[in-house]
């Protein structure tokens, strides 16, 4: 009986993560998910949100702009889109770009509503991202 799970976090710029970790949660599309050693195999879409692990003690936070979750039951593959560690994340260039999707889609006759509605989306997940990081 496996007692740890692989964490592979991949995106389309290279490899961004690997390590042998006790659980994982995310943003599946059909909503939030745990792992532990031992789970059922299954594949599902991400949506824009959060990815934790937890290793011993030690508590990792990324932010997961969409893609696909691989889930074995010693493995789990993350293929994102994009993926930044909490550490990683610039909180006042989350902050701006949260402001400039605020003020698209109060103008939505001259901007695409959707991808402002995905830049938003974005902005507050890195800033929410950032503020779990800061409570532990």
């Amino acid at each position: 009986m496996a007692d740890k799970l692989t964490l592979d976090i991949v995106t389309p710029y290279g490899h961004i993560f690997t390590d042998e970790v006790d659980e994982i949660a995310a943003s599946g599309s059909e909503g939030e998910f745990g792992v532990l050693p031992e789970h059922a195999s299954f594949l599902t879409t991400l949506r824009i949100g959060m990815l934790t692990y937890k290793k011993g003690a030690e508590t990792g936070i990324f932010f997961i702009s969409s893609g696909y979750a691989e889930v074995g039951p010693d493995k789990v593959t993350i293929l994102a889109d994009s993926a930044e560690r909490s550490d990683d994340i610039n909180v006042e260039r989350a902050k701006a770009a949260m402001k400039r999707a605020e003020e698209r889609l109060k103008e939505i006759e001259k901007f695409d509503h959707a991808r402002a509605t995905a830049s938003l989306e974005r902005a507050i997940m890195r800033i929410q991202v950032v503020e779990k990081r800061t409570i532990r």
